[in-house]
């Protein structure tokens, strides 16, 4: 027999053993013994009678100490066969891999059990902590009726739902609820807060509730991302996978820029915080999904976001705890067990969680009622923006704003979006590469932006003419032992890693769009490298079928407006893709323009990690008596024309629509200084107030602060819109309030 197999048994007898004596100390045969419920009056355990105990460790551990005993004898039965003479070694072999099905059972039944015996350690210290200052159990004059008062309306309706529908969930349980009243009751006064203490208990702050703590320590700037790197691993799928590479490739630039910014005098630091980063589109079977697909050239947008996002915070010197599991994320909150509709166990322990759409359902689904308490902390990765009108649940189901994507009733500016395109939200962003080598000359190469094939339907005759003038290439993927059918005269060089698609973009003049994906970090990386973006012009400025279902009400006028209307010529060209002979011409004048690498600051990460530092400083929903910033001296207040949305009326005048302002024009005043006569104001709940209609000189002010827009338009209105200036190269940060 091999040396291998023999030691292999010999630790896995040790490790039966040691096992089964451990379950067999937690698997009691069943005692009877009477037990007070936690809550229950004697004159409900007069009618119930004695609640018996169950098996200590329950059957379930029984279970799994009968099967490592039965493993123990199956490796009792190998030894002896090996120390037979005339062994048959195939029949040792179907032993061995009999053993290791069993052995693989047992290792998911043992993490089964050890999460139970977790839950219910858990459940017993609650428990304690909620009865340790309780007098004694009532005794049998107190009454357990609801008493109405004033303060806690909604408690007898609580105590109803709970008496019905206590045991859909487990987390009531958890907490002791048993369906009687008292029970109930000191659920509802001790847990949550819809009424009022029980008679005797001590007042004291709900479990769940943040009490205040001061800040003390200081964010210092980090020069080296080792606790990073720690904390996403390098065996988690290809998505964190690529975070990790994109971290390692662009450190040089994150330490430099952090280093830069530790000497700079305008550097204050900031309380350090605790940051929980959780990718919810990265968990579950959607996560694995979406693994899968970056692997075949699927979208790198949202995953360039999260790895920026985490190097940034990490240099600015945060605590960081990233997770892309569910369980994980109930494990760091103190999620109860069951279905979500109870509070989480303690304070949130994290002052801000980074999230998307997927991550914010998993969180309502965990907290319970404590989903609105903490509401204020999340931050929110949208790429393509949340506007207010799609973000009020009630408003956008009564006036047809209503998606898939919206109503969470968060501030708008809690979303943080990939471009400037949406000032209702705050810019998040991403950082490019600088400097990876130069050349000294350009060649004459074209590299198409399409890396799946569908991407290139109706562009032959724009690639045609593109062959005909440049050396064409391409990074389209190719599925194991296949080709992608492009059209003639184009390399295909297939799927390429991160360091190898920006070599190629080195020798290239040109990196050309197609028309799809829109809004992606690419072409910003393109520029950085010293190509020339070319891209089709939408005329006239659609929504196209990819942004239907998306909370926004954008129309692109190209594949990557920021691009078109923030950058321009003579980095970046926008055609018309049916028109060849400009399309033909547009290319002849890019052979014949020379750029240089072009990065706008806010896509640096020096960039980057000046505005999240101003974010982290400025921003702040939970206090409602926090000073606006920026300050009110950055409004510049502007009445638009008829038709005109914010955005547009603010950029006519090289200005930014900043949200976080309007509050200071929704008054009579500001019409007033506007030379604006009202025979009518009205105070009313829509988005695109506060505006002013000629027709019967109407004045309209906001009535709810959360409708606050930028975005939106109306032939019949025109808007007051607050503007203000920005930081050259920074449209997300103004030079007042910094």
């Amino acid at each position: 027999m091999e040396p291998w197999l023999s030691c292999g048994c010999l630790l896995i007898c040790l490790c039966v053993s040691v096992g089964t004596l451990l379950l067999q100390s937690l698997w009691v045969p069943g005692e009877e013994s009477e037990v007070t419920p936690a809550g229950r009056s004697p004159e409900e355990q007069a009618q119930r009678g004695p609640v018996h105990g169950s098996q200590r460790g329950g059957p379930g551990v029984g279970r799994l100490a009968l099967r490592l005993e039965a493993l123990s004898a199956q490796l009792q039965r190998l030894s002896q066969e090996r120390d037979a003479p005339n062994t048959d070694p195939q029949h040792l072999h179907l032993l061995v891999q009999s053993l290791r099905q069993d052995q693989q059972g047992l290792v998911q039944s043992v993490e089964e059990q050890l999460k139970r015996i977790s839950q219910k350690i858990d459940q017993l210290s609650l428990q304690h902590r909620l009865h340790q200052e309780e007098e004694p159990p009532p005794g049998p004059l107190e009454s357990c009726s609801v008493t109405l008062d004033p303060r806690y309306p909604a408690c007898s309706e609580k105590v109803e739902f709970l008496r019905v529908r206590w045991q859909l969930d487990p987390c009531y349980a958890f907490y002791g609820v048993d369906g009687t009243t008292c029970s109930i009751l000191t659920y509802l006064s001790q847990v949550e807060d819809f009424c009022p203490l029980r008679l005797g208990r001590n007042q004291s702050v709900l479990p769940w509730q943040h009490t205040g703590r001061s800040k003390t320590e200081k964010a210092e700037i980090r020069t080296i991302l080792s606790s990073l790197y720690e904390e996403v691993g390098s065996s988690r799928g290809p998505a964190l996978g690529f975070v990790r590479s994109r971290v390692e490739q662009m450190s040089r630039e994150w330490i430099q820029a952090g280093l830069r910014m530790k000497q700079s005098s305008n550097n204050t630091a900031s309380p350090q915080i605790k940051v929980l980063l959780y990718p919810g589109v990265l968990a579950g079977p959607a996560g694995q999904r979406f693994g899968s697909m970056v692997e075949r050239g699927g979208p790198l947008g949202e995953l360039v976001q999260w790895a920026d996002l985490s190097a940034c915070l990490t240099i600015l010197g945060h605590n960081l705890t990233l997770s892309t599991s569910r369980d994980h994320l109930h494990s760091l909150i103190g999620a109860a067990p069951g279905g979500g509709s109870c509070p989480i166990q303690r304070p949130l322990p994290f002052d801000l969680i980074y999230t998307d759409y997927h991550g914010l359902a998993h969180l309502q689904g965990a907290m319970g009622l404590t989903f609105q308490h903490y509401q204020c902390r999340f931050r929110i990765l949208d790429s393509f923006g949340t506007e207010p009108a799609f973000n009020m649940g009630s408003y956008a189901r009564s006036h047809g704003y209503r998606t898939l994507w919206g109503s969470w009733g968060l501030q708008p500016l809690q979303y943080m979006t990939m471009f400037p395109h949406t000032p209702d939200n705050s810019l998040m962003g991403f950082a490019v590469r600088q400097g990876v080598r130069t050349e000294s000359r350009k060649h004459n190469v074209a590299v198409v932006y399409g890396k799946q094939q569908y991407m290139w339907q109706g562009m032959a005759d724009y690639i045609q003419v593109l062959s005909s003038e440049m050396e064409v290439h391409a990074t389209v993927y190719q599925p194991p032992g296949g080709s992608a059918p492009l059209p003639p005269n184009v390399t295909n060089h297939g799927l390429l890693a991160q360091d190898h698609f920006h070599r190629l973009l080195h020798r290239a003049k040109v990196f050309v769009g197609l028309g799809f994906p829109y809004e992606g970090p690419a072409p910003i990386e393109a520029l950085a490298l010293g190509c020339v973006f070319l891209q089709p012009s939408l005329t006239p400025p659609n929504s196209s079928s990819f942004y239907r279902g998306k909370p926004t009400t954008r129309e692109v006028s190209s594949q990557h407006p920021y691009a078109e209307h923030f950058v321009g010529k003579p980095y970046v060209w926008t055609v018309d893709a049916s028109n060849l002979t400009a399309v033909r011409q547009a290319i002849r004048d890019i052979k014949l323009t020379q750029v240089k690498p072009f990065t706008p600051r806010e896509f640096t990460c020096a960039g980057m990690l000046e505005r999240l530092q101003a974010y982290i400083t400025h921003q702040d929903f939970c206090t409602p008596s926090s000073p606006t910033w920026p300050p009110e001296g950055a409004l510049r207040t502007h009445l638009g024309p008829l038709s005109l949305s914010c955005v547009s009326v603010c950029r006519r005048s090289g200005l930014v629509c900043e949200p976080a302002l309007f509050h200071h024009l929704n008054n009579p005043k500001t019409f007033s200084r506007l030379g604006l006569s009202c025979s009518a104001r009205e105070q009313e709940v829509n988005h695109l107030f506060p505006a002013y209609s000629p027709w019967g000189r109407r004045c309209g002010l906001q009535a709810e602060p959360l409708l606050f827009s930028c975005a939106g338009s109306d032939p019949q209105l025109r808007r007051l819109c607050p503007c203000r200036t920005h930081l050259p190269g920074q449209v997300a940060l103004s030079p007042h309030g910094l």
